[in-house]
Protein backbone atom coordinates (compact mmCIF):
# COMPACT_ATOMS: atom_id res chain seq x y z
CA UNK A 1 0.00 0.00 0.00
CA UNK A 2 2.91 2.28 0.26
CA UNK A 3 3.25 2.35 -3.55
CA UNK A 4 -0.69 4.53 -3.36
CA UNK A 5 0.54 7.18 -1.52
CA UNK A 6 3.57 7.40 -3.81
CA UNK A 7 1.52 7.73 -6.76
CA UNK A 8 -0.89 10.32 -5.27
CA UNK A 9 1.77 12.87 -4.26
CA UNK A 10 2.91 12.28 -8.25
CA UNK A 11 -0.45 12.76 -9.57
CA UNK A 12 -0.92 15.96 -6.65
CA UNK A 13 2.58 17.58 -8.22
CA UNK A 14 2.13 17.17 -11.83
CA UNK A 15 3.62 20.38 -13.42
CA UNK A 16 0.63 21.46 -15.86
CA UNK A 17 3.20 22.48 -18.54
CA UNK A 18 4.73 18.98 -18.53
CA UNK A 19 1.35 17.22 -18.80
CA UNK A 20 0.12 19.39 -21.66
CA UNK A 21 3.69 18.28 -23.29
CA UNK A 22 3.02 15.12 -22.23
CA UNK A 23 -0.65 15.09 -24.14
CA UNK A 24 1.36 16.05 -27.83
CA UNK A 25 3.55 13.07 -26.94
CA UNK A 26 -0.16 11.11 -26.45
CA UNK A 27 -1.58 12.42 -29.73
CA UNK A 28 1.96 11.67 -31.63
CA UNK A 29 1.94 8.27 -30.21
CA UNK A 30 -1.53 7.25 -31.25
CA UNK A 31 -1.14 8.39 -34.94
CA UNK A 32 1.80 5.90 -34.63
CA UNK A 33 0.13 3.03 -33.19
CA UNK A 34 -2.73 3.22 -35.59
CA UNK A 35 -0.05 2.67 -38.56
CA UNK A 36 1.92 0.14 -36.77
CA UNK A 37 -1.67 -1.92 -35.84
CA UNK A 38 -3.50 -1.17 -39.56
CA UNK A 39 -6.00 0.29 -37.55
CA UNK A 40 -8.90 1.14 -40.21
CA UNK A 41 -12.15 3.18 -40.51
CA UNK A 42 -13.51 1.93 -43.98
CA UNK A 43 -16.76 1.12 -42.91
CA UNK A 44 -17.66 4.60 -41.31
CA UNK A 45 -16.09 5.86 -44.59
CA UNK A 46 -18.99 4.35 -46.56
CA UNK A 47 -21.38 6.17 -48.71
CA UNK A 48 -24.82 4.54 -47.29
CA UNK A 49 -23.03 5.34 -43.85
CA UNK A 50 -21.47 8.63 -44.08
CA UNK A 51 -24.54 10.09 -42.62
CA UNK A 52 -24.73 7.94 -39.67
CA UNK A 53 -21.80 9.96 -38.52
CA UNK A 54 -22.21 13.20 -36.25
CA UNK A 55 -18.86 14.54 -37.46
CA UNK A 56 -16.97 13.50 -40.00
CA UNK A 57 -13.26 12.82 -39.16
CA UNK A 58 -14.74 10.73 -36.27
CA UNK A 59 -15.05 7.78 -37.49
CA UNK A 60 -15.29 4.15 -35.21
CA UNK A 61 -12.22 1.61 -35.83
CA UNK A 62 -12.95 -1.43 -38.28
CA UNK A 63 -11.28 -3.65 -35.71
CA UNK A 64 -13.30 -2.51 -32.35
CA UNK A 65 -16.49 -0.82 -34.04
CA UNK A 66 -19.93 -2.23 -33.10
CA UNK A 67 -21.71 -4.42 -35.45
CA UNK A 68 -25.52 -4.88 -35.28
CA UNK A 69 -27.03 -8.07 -35.84
CA UNK A 70 -30.19 -7.31 -34.47
CA UNK A 71 -32.76 -6.46 -37.59
CA UNK A 72 -36.04 -5.13 -37.03
CA UNK A 73 -36.20 -3.84 -41.08
CA UNK A 74 -35.44 -4.26 -44.21
CA UNK A 75 -33.19 -0.81 -44.39
CA UNK A 76 -31.54 -1.92 -41.35
CA UNK A 77 -27.61 -1.93 -41.77
CA UNK A 78 -24.82 -3.37 -39.25
CA UNK A 79 -23.32 0.19 -38.88
CA UNK A 80 -23.76 2.73 -35.98
CA UNK A 81 -21.05 5.12 -34.89
CA UNK A 82 -19.52 2.91 -31.60
CA UNK A 83 -16.58 1.03 -30.50
CA UNK A 84 -15.84 -1.35 -27.87
CA UNK A 85 -13.42 -0.92 -25.01
CA UNK A 86 -11.64 -3.55 -22.95
CA UNK A 87 -12.19 -2.48 -19.34
CA UNK A 88 -9.30 -3.49 -16.82
CA UNK A 89 -10.32 -6.84 -16.40
CA UNK A 90 -10.78 -9.31 -18.64
CA UNK A 91 -14.17 -8.91 -20.81
CA UNK A 92 -15.75 -5.91 -22.51
CA UNK A 93 -16.22 -3.34 -20.46
CA UNK A 94 -17.31 0.14 -22.23
CA UNK A 95 -19.22 1.28 -25.04
CA UNK A 96 -18.34 4.90 -26.67
CA UNK A 97 -20.38 6.01 -28.82
CA UNK A 98 -21.34 9.18 -30.32
CA UNK A 99 -24.69 10.63 -29.21
CA UNK A 100 -27.55 9.17 -31.77
CA UNK A 101 -28.75 11.61 -34.47
CA UNK A 102 -32.65 11.77 -35.32
CA UNK A 103 -31.73 9.44 -38.14
CA UNK A 104 -29.59 6.90 -35.88
CA UNK A 105 -32.24 6.72 -32.70
CA UNK A 106 -33.27 3.08 -33.56
CA UNK A 107 -29.94 1.90 -34.27
CA UNK A 108 -29.11 3.41 -30.99
CA UNK A 109 -32.04 1.26 -29.46
CA UNK A 110 -30.95 -1.69 -31.21
CA UNK A 111 -27.48 -1.77 -29.82
CA UNK A 112 -28.86 -1.29 -26.42
CA UNK A 113 -31.31 -4.23 -26.84
CA UNK A 114 -28.68 -6.67 -28.83
CA UNK A 115 -25.90 -5.99 -26.16
CA UNK A 116 -28.45 -6.23 -22.66
CA UNK A 117 -27.22 -2.69 -21.59
CA UNK A 118 -28.40 -2.17 -17.89
CA UNK A 119 -26.59 1.46 -17.74
CA UNK A 120 -25.53 4.73 -19.82
CA UNK A 121 -23.99 7.41 -19.62
CA UNK A 122 -24.69 10.71 -21.05
CA UNK A 123 -21.95 13.33 -20.39
CA UNK A 124 -23.88 16.21 -22.80
CA UNK A 125 -26.71 18.28 -23.12
CA UNK A 126 -28.93 17.87 -25.72
CA UNK A 127 -28.46 20.76 -27.04
CA UNK A 128 -25.45 23.10 -26.14
CA UNK A 129 -24.60 26.36 -27.21
CA UNK A 130 -27.62 26.58 -29.68
CA UNK A 131 -26.60 23.57 -31.35
CA UNK A 132 -28.04 20.51 -31.49
CA UNK A 133 -25.55 17.97 -29.71
CA UNK A 134 -27.52 14.91 -29.12
CA UNK A 135 -31.05 13.41 -30.00
CA UNK A 136 -33.42 13.10 -27.30
CA UNK A 137 -33.61 9.61 -27.43
CA UNK A 138 -36.04 9.32 -24.17
CA UNK A 139 -39.56 9.77 -23.45
CA UNK A 140 -40.53 13.02 -21.00
CA UNK A 141 -40.77 11.97 -17.13
CA UNK A 142 -43.93 9.60 -16.95
CA UNK A 143 -44.63 9.40 -20.72
CA UNK A 144 -43.99 6.71 -23.71
CA UNK A 145 -42.30 7.35 -26.92
CA UNK A 146 -41.68 5.10 -29.56
CA UNK A 147 -38.41 4.87 -31.75
CA UNK A 148 -38.80 2.30 -34.74
CA UNK A 149 -40.39 -1.37 -33.60
CA UNK A 150 -38.79 0.05 -29.55
CA UNK A 151 -41.60 1.73 -26.65
CA UNK A 152 -39.96 3.57 -24.24
CA UNK A 153 -41.23 4.39 -21.02
CA UNK A 154 -40.11 7.13 -18.68
CA UNK A 155 -40.91 6.12 -15.05
CA UNK A 156 -39.81 8.60 -13.46
CA UNK A 157 -36.69 11.02 -12.99
CA UNK A 158 -34.15 11.76 -10.14
CA UNK A 159 -31.70 15.08 -9.45
CA UNK A 160 -29.75 13.92 -7.04
CA UNK A 161 -28.08 17.14 -7.22
CA UNK A 162 -27.60 19.78 -9.59
CA UNK A 163 -25.14 18.15 -12.11
CA UNK A 164 -27.25 14.96 -12.54
CA UNK A 165 -30.41 13.86 -13.42
CA UNK A 166 -30.89 9.80 -13.10
CA UNK A 167 -33.73 8.14 -15.26
CA UNK A 168 -35.63 4.80 -14.98
CA UNK A 169 -36.41 3.66 -18.60
CA UNK A 170 -38.65 0.79 -19.75
CA UNK A 171 -37.88 -0.34 -23.11
CA UNK A 172 -40.12 -3.17 -24.70
CA UNK A 173 -39.24 -4.92 -28.04
CA UNK A 174 -41.46 -8.02 -29.06
CA UNK A 175 -43.32 -8.31 -26.08
CA UNK A 176 -39.71 -8.51 -23.78
CA UNK A 177 -39.11 -5.25 -21.20
CA UNK A 178 -35.68 -4.78 -20.05
CA UNK A 179 -34.68 -1.90 -17.58
CA UNK A 180 -32.49 0.82 -18.30
CA UNK A 181 -30.69 3.66 -16.03
CA UNK A 182 -29.59 6.84 -17.65
CA UNK A 183 -27.49 8.89 -16.22
CA UNK A 184 -26.66 12.15 -17.52
CA UNK A 185 -24.48 14.54 -16.63
CA UNK A 186 -25.25 18.35 -16.47
CA UNK A 187 -21.99 20.46 -16.24
CA UNK A 188 -19.44 19.01 -18.89
CA UNK A 189 -18.79 21.36 -21.52
CA UNK A 190 -17.74 20.36 -25.10
CA UNK A 191 -13.90 20.38 -25.43
CA UNK A 192 -13.75 21.85 -22.27
CA UNK A 193 -13.82 19.59 -18.60
CA UNK A 194 -15.75 20.33 -15.43
CA UNK A 195 -14.86 22.72 -12.63
CA UNK A 196 -14.38 20.06 -9.86
CA UNK A 197 -14.00 16.51 -10.03
CA UNK A 198 -16.46 15.07 -7.10
CA UNK A 199 -19.63 15.21 -9.39
CA UNK A 200 -18.06 13.16 -11.99
CA UNK A 201 -16.53 10.90 -9.23
CA UNK A 202 -19.84 10.51 -7.56
CA UNK A 203 -21.40 9.89 -10.59
CA UNK A 204 -19.14 6.93 -11.50
CA UNK A 205 -19.66 5.64 -7.76
CA UNK A 206 -23.49 5.45 -8.54
CA UNK A 207 -22.90 3.71 -11.77
CA UNK A 208 -21.02 1.01 -9.92
CA UNK A 209 -23.61 0.14 -7.43
CA UNK A 210 -26.67 0.31 -9.86
CA UNK A 211 -24.56 -1.98 -12.55
CA UNK A 212 -23.97 -4.49 -9.49
CA UNK A 213 -22.35 -7.60 -10.58
CA UNK A 214 -23.66 -6.99 -14.52
CA UNK A 215 -21.13 -8.01 -17.12
CA UNK A 216 -23.13 -6.48 -19.61
CA UNK A 217 -21.06 -3.54 -20.90
CA UNK A 218 -21.78 0.35 -19.59
CA UNK A 219 -22.63 2.59 -22.61
CA UNK A 220 -20.87 6.06 -22.43
CA UNK A 221 -21.71 9.03 -24.68
CA UNK A 222 -21.25 12.38 -25.44
CA UNK A 223 -21.95 14.27 -28.82
CA UNK A 224 -19.23 13.17 -30.71
CA UNK A 225 -18.52 10.32 -28.44
CA UNK A 226 -14.19 10.80 -27.72
CA UNK A 227 -13.54 13.61 -25.76
CA UNK A 228 -15.72 13.54 -22.63
CA UNK A 229 -16.58 10.07 -23.30
CA UNK A 230 -12.61 9.39 -23.29
CA UNK A 231 -11.97 10.85 -19.90
CA UNK A 232 -15.07 8.65 -18.24
CA UNK A 233 -13.54 5.57 -19.41
CA UNK A 234 -9.97 6.19 -18.62
CA UNK A 235 -11.43 7.11 -15.00
CA UNK A 236 -13.41 4.05 -14.38
CA UNK A 237 -10.86 2.48 -16.14
CA UNK A 238 -8.34 3.76 -13.77
CA UNK A 239 -10.93 2.73 -10.22
CA UNK A 240 -11.25 -0.54 -11.31
CA UNK A 241 -7.42 -1.08 -11.40
CA UNK A 242 -6.57 0.41 -7.77
CA UNK A 243 -10.17 -2.40 -6.75
CA UNK A 244 -8.68 -5.09 -8.84
CA UNK A 245 -4.96 -4.23 -7.10
CA UNK A 246 -3.34 -4.29 -10.41
CA UNK A 247 -1.41 -0.58 -9.65
CA UNK A 248 2.37 -1.41 -10.26
CA UNK A 249 4.80 0.82 -9.94
CA UNK A 250 5.48 1.44 -13.42
CA UNK A 251 1.67 3.12 -13.44
CA UNK A 252 1.23 5.51 -16.24
CA UNK A 253 -2.31 7.38 -17.14
CA UNK A 254 -0.57 8.06 -20.75
CA UNK A 255 -0.55 4.51 -21.15
CA UNK A 256 -4.25 4.15 -20.42
CA UNK A 257 -5.15 6.85 -22.73
CA UNK A 258 -3.35 5.50 -25.10
CA UNK A 259 -4.51 1.71 -24.81
CA UNK A 260 -8.40 3.89 -24.83
CA UNK A 261 -7.45 5.91 -28.42
CA UNK A 262 -6.09 2.27 -29.62
CA UNK A 263 -9.60 1.56 -29.44
CA UNK A 264 -11.81 4.68 -29.63
CA UNK A 265 -10.34 7.46 -32.05
CA UNK A 266 -9.67 10.79 -30.86
CA UNK A 267 -10.93 9.35 -26.96
CA UNK A 268 -9.72 12.35 -24.55
CA UNK A 269 -9.37 14.94 -26.93
CA UNK A 270 -7.51 18.05 -25.21
CA UNK A 271 -4.83 18.29 -23.33
CA UNK A 272 -7.22 19.80 -20.65
CA UNK A 273 -9.27 16.91 -20.49
CA UNK A 274 -5.87 15.03 -20.21
CA UNK A 275 -4.78 17.18 -17.25
CA UNK A 276 -8.33 16.77 -15.53
CA UNK A 277 -7.47 13.06 -15.25
CA UNK A 278 -4.29 13.20 -13.27
CA UNK A 279 -6.68 15.91 -10.67
CA UNK A 280 -9.91 13.13 -10.75
CA UNK A 281 -7.49 10.10 -10.49
CA UNK A 282 -5.35 12.24 -7.01
CA UNK A 283 -9.25 12.76 -5.55
CA UNK A 284 -10.47 9.01 -6.39
CA UNK A 285 -7.30 7.63 -4.93
CA UNK A 286 -7.35 10.14 -1.96
CA UNK A 287 -10.86 8.41 -1.31
CA UNK A 288 -9.83 5.05 -1.75
CA UNK A 289 -7.12 5.75 0.70
CA UNK A 290 -9.53 6.88 3.09
CA UNK A 291 -10.50 4.52 5.84
CA UNK A 292 -14.50 2.80 5.06
CA UNK A 293 -14.90 4.61 8.59
CA UNK A 294 -13.75 8.05 7.85
CA UNK A 295 -15.29 7.87 4.46
CA UNK A 296 -18.87 7.09 6.16
CA UNK A 297 -18.79 9.66 8.40
CA UNK A 298 -17.57 12.36 5.73
CA UNK A 299 -20.46 11.52 3.75
CA UNK A 300 -22.80 11.97 6.44
CA UNK A 301 -21.19 15.36 7.72
CA UNK A 302 -22.45 16.25 3.67
CA UNK A 303 -26.00 15.28 4.03
CA UNK A 304 -26.14 16.74 7.19
CA UNK A 305 -24.27 20.14 6.22
CA UNK A 306 -25.71 23.14 4.76
CA UNK A 307 -25.52 24.06 1.19
CA UNK A 308 -21.95 25.81 0.44
CA UNK A 309 -22.03 28.97 -0.46
CA UNK A 310 -20.08 29.63 -3.73
CA UNK A 311 -18.25 33.01 -3.85
CA UNK A 312 -18.74 35.16 -6.54
CA UNK A 313 -16.41 37.73 -5.81
CA UNK A 314 -17.42 40.58 -2.47
CA UNK A 315 -21.01 38.80 -2.33
CA UNK A 316 -22.15 35.11 -2.71
CA UNK A 317 -25.23 33.34 -4.86
CA UNK A 318 -26.86 31.86 -1.22
CA UNK A 319 -26.82 36.05 0.22
CA UNK A 320 -27.92 37.50 -2.81
CA UNK A 321 -30.68 34.97 -3.45
CA UNK A 322 -31.52 35.55 0.27
CA UNK A 323 -32.25 39.54 -0.80
CA UNK A 324 -34.30 38.08 -3.49
CA UNK A 325 -38.50 37.42 -3.35
CA UNK A 326 -38.27 33.97 -5.04
CA UNK A 327 -42.07 34.04 -6.00
CA UNK A 328 -41.30 36.82 -8.71
CA UNK A 329 -39.25 36.37 -11.78
CA UNK A 330 -36.16 38.29 -12.77
CA UNK A 331 -33.68 38.75 -15.51
CA UNK A 332 -29.43 39.31 -15.62
CA UNK A 333 -29.25 42.79 -17.47
CA UNK A 334 -25.90 44.58 -18.80
CA UNK A 335 -24.99 47.56 -17.22
CA UNK A 336 -21.48 49.22 -17.66
CA UNK A 337 -18.59 49.38 -14.94
CA UNK A 338 -15.44 50.47 -15.43
CA UNK A 339 -13.09 47.45 -16.55
CA UNK A 340 -11.03 45.45 -15.31
CA UNK A 341 -8.60 42.72 -15.59
CA UNK A 342 -9.86 38.83 -16.82
CA UNK A 343 -10.28 36.27 -14.79
CA UNK A 344 -8.06 33.58 -14.19
CA UNK A 345 -9.45 30.27 -16.12
CA UNK A 346 -8.91 27.68 -18.77
CA UNK A 347 -9.85 30.07 -21.66
CA UNK A 348 -6.75 31.30 -21.15
CA UNK A 349 -4.36 28.68 -22.03
CA UNK A 350 -0.80 29.84 -20.44
CA UNK A 351 -2.76 30.54 -17.58
CA UNK A 352 -3.23 28.29 -14.72
CA UNK A 353 -6.59 27.24 -13.29
CA UNK A 354 -6.95 27.76 -9.55
CA UNK A 355 -7.08 24.74 -7.80
CA UNK A 356 -8.84 24.08 -3.92
CA UNK A 357 -6.65 22.80 -0.99
CA UNK A 358 -7.66 19.27 -2.30
CA UNK A 359 -6.12 19.49 -5.88
CA UNK A 360 -9.49 19.78 -7.47
CA UNK A 361 -10.46 22.93 -9.66
CA UNK A 362 -12.68 25.71 -8.53
CA UNK A 363 -15.59 27.26 -9.95
CA UNK A 364 -14.36 30.24 -11.80
CA UNK A 365 -15.91 33.92 -12.90
CA UNK A 366 -17.59 32.54 -16.25
CA UNK A 367 -18.35 29.23 -18.37
CA UNK A 368 -17.35 28.81 -21.93
CA UNK A 369 -17.68 25.87 -24.66
CA UNK A 370 -16.28 24.90 -28.01
CA UNK A 371 -18.43 27.26 -30.05
CA UNK A 372 -17.76 30.60 -28.07
CA UNK A 373 -18.45 33.74 -30.35
CA UNK A 374 -15.58 34.68 -32.03
CA UNK A 375 -13.20 38.26 -31.82
CA UNK A 376 -12.80 40.72 -29.18
CA UNK A 377 -16.55 40.97 -28.64
CA UNK A 378 -17.11 37.40 -28.47
CA UNK A 379 -14.01 37.50 -25.44
CA UNK A 380 -15.67 39.96 -23.34
CA UNK A 381 -19.38 38.23 -23.30
CA UNK A 382 -17.12 34.80 -22.65
CA UNK A 383 -16.08 36.61 -19.52
CA UNK A 384 -19.56 37.59 -18.48
CA UNK A 385 -21.92 35.10 -19.71
CA UNK A 386 -25.33 36.40 -19.42
CA UNK A 387 -27.95 33.85 -17.39
CA UNK A 388 -31.81 34.49 -17.38
CA UNK A 389 -33.67 33.33 -14.01
CA UNK A 390 -37.51 33.10 -15.65
CA UNK A 391 -40.56 31.29 -14.96
CA UNK A 392 -40.88 28.56 -17.18
CA UNK A 393 -43.52 28.31 -20.15
CA UNK A 394 -45.99 25.39 -19.31
CA UNK A 395 -46.63 23.10 -21.93
CA UNK A 396 -46.69 19.42 -22.64
CA UNK A 397 -43.30 17.92 -23.38
CA UNK A 398 -43.31 15.36 -26.71
CA UNK A 399 -40.29 13.19 -27.37
CA UNK A 400 -38.28 15.00 -29.38
CA UNK A 401 -37.98 18.07 -26.99
CA UNK A 402 -35.16 17.77 -24.47
CA UNK A 403 -36.39 17.19 -20.99
CA UNK A 404 -33.83 19.34 -19.62
CA UNK A 405 -32.72 23.02 -19.53
CA UNK A 406 -31.00 24.47 -22.41
CA UNK A 407 -28.55 27.04 -21.33
CA UNK A 408 -27.06 29.36 -23.87
CA UNK A 409 -24.79 32.79 -24.10
CA UNK A 410 -25.90 36.05 -26.37
CA UNK A 411 -24.48 38.92 -26.89
CA UNK A 412 -26.13 42.15 -25.78
CA UNK A 413 -26.96 43.68 -28.81
CA UNK A 414 -25.67 47.31 -27.34
CA UNK A 415 -22.14 46.52 -26.19
CA UNK A 416 -19.38 48.55 -27.51
CA UNK A 417 -15.99 47.32 -28.27
CA UNK A 418 -13.35 47.43 -25.54
CA UNK A 419 -15.87 48.17 -22.88
CA UNK A 420 -16.55 45.64 -19.71
CA UNK A 421 -20.29 44.29 -18.63
CA UNK A 422 -21.58 44.28 -15.37
CA UNK A 423 -25.35 43.58 -14.08
CA UNK A 424 -27.87 44.18 -12.05
CA UNK A 425 -31.05 42.73 -11.29
CA UNK A 426 -34.71 44.05 -12.34
CA UNK A 427 -37.72 42.67 -11.99
CA UNK A 428 -38.94 40.92 -15.24
CA UNK A 429 -42.49 42.32 -15.49
CA UNK A 430 -41.49 45.01 -17.75
CA UNK A 431 -39.27 42.77 -20.13
CA UNK A 432 -40.53 40.68 -23.13
CA UNK A 433 -41.32 37.02 -22.80
CA UNK A 434 -39.47 34.40 -23.61
CA UNK A 435 -39.72 32.29 -26.80
CA UNK A 436 -39.56 28.61 -27.10
CA UNK A 437 -37.21 26.68 -28.59
CA UNK A 438 -37.43 25.52 -32.63
CA UNK A 439 -37.68 22.03 -32.83
CA UNK A 440 -34.85 21.59 -35.29
CA UNK A 441 -34.74 17.89 -36.83
CA UNK A 442 -31.30 19.30 -38.56
CA UNK A 443 -28.64 17.86 -36.68
CA UNK A 444 -25.92 20.15 -38.00
CA UNK A 445 -28.16 23.67 -38.05
CA UNK A 446 -28.22 26.10 -34.96
CA UNK A 447 -31.15 25.27 -32.95
CA UNK A 448 -32.95 29.38 -33.12
CA UNK A 449 -35.84 29.90 -31.03
CA UNK A 450 -39.57 30.39 -32.85
CA UNK A 451 -41.16 34.06 -32.95
CA UNK A 452 -44.02 33.10 -34.59
CA UNK A 453 -46.01 33.78 -31.22
CA UNK A 454 -45.23 37.30 -29.86
CA UNK A 455 -44.35 39.84 -32.41
CA UNK A 456 -40.79 41.25 -31.73
CA UNK A 457 -38.19 43.94 -32.73
CA UNK A 458 -35.26 41.88 -31.06
CA UNK A 459 -32.74 40.40 -33.52
CA UNK A 460 -33.45 36.77 -33.86
CA UNK A 461 -30.86 34.11 -32.16
CA UNK A 462 -31.02 36.65 -28.57
CA UNK A 463 -32.85 35.87 -25.53
CA UNK A 464 -35.42 39.23 -25.59
CA UNK A 465 -33.95 40.67 -23.08
CA UNK A 466 -33.75 44.76 -23.68
CA UNK A 467 -35.59 45.10 -26.82
CA UNK A 468 -37.34 48.49 -27.19
CA UNK A 469 -40.60 48.70 -28.92
CA UNK A 470 -40.42 50.76 -31.69
CA UNK A 471 -42.75 53.48 -32.22
CA UNK A 472 -45.75 52.15 -33.74
CA UNK A 473 -45.79 52.45 -37.52
CA UNK A 474 -49.37 53.30 -39.32
CA UNK A 475 -51.26 55.75 -41.24
CA UNK A 476 -50.96 59.38 -40.12
CA UNK A 477 -52.36 62.80 -41.09
CA UNK A 478 -50.70 64.42 -44.19
CA UNK A 479 -48.88 67.34 -42.89
CA UNK A 480 -50.72 70.50 -43.71
CA UNK A 481 -48.70 71.92 -46.43
CA UNK A 482 -49.50 68.83 -48.70
CA UNK A 483 -53.21 70.24 -48.97
CA UNK A 484 -52.87 73.17 -50.05
CA UNK A 485 -53.50 73.79 -53.08
CA UNK A 486 -51.78 75.55 -56.05
CA UNK A 487 -52.50 78.27 -58.20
Amino acid sequence: MELLPCLLTGLRTADPQTLYQEYTVVRSLSSSLTRELGLTSEVGALKENIKKNRYKDILPYDQSRVVLSLLTSDSDSDYINASFIQGASSGCRYIACQGPLSSTVTDFWRMIWQQDIKVIVMACREVEMGKRKCQCYWAAANQTASFGPFTVTNQGETRPNEDLVVRTLSVSFQQTVLSVVQYQFLSWPDHDVPYETSGLLDLLEGVRRRRGADTSPIVIHCSAGCGRTGVICALDYIHDLLVTKQISADFSIRKVVLEIRRQRPSAVQTKDQYRFIFTAAACMLERFLQPAGRRLSHKLGEMKEPEKEISTGTSSFNRLSQQINMNDTYAVVNKRKQPHPPPTSPAYPNVAPPTSNNGSRSLPLFHHYDNDLAGAAGAAVAAAPIYSIVRPRVKPLSPQHSATPIYDIAAPANHRPGEELGYHLVSAEALSPDNDDNDDNDDYEDVSPSFSDTPTFCSPGSIGFNCRVQKPKGPRDPPAEWSRLER
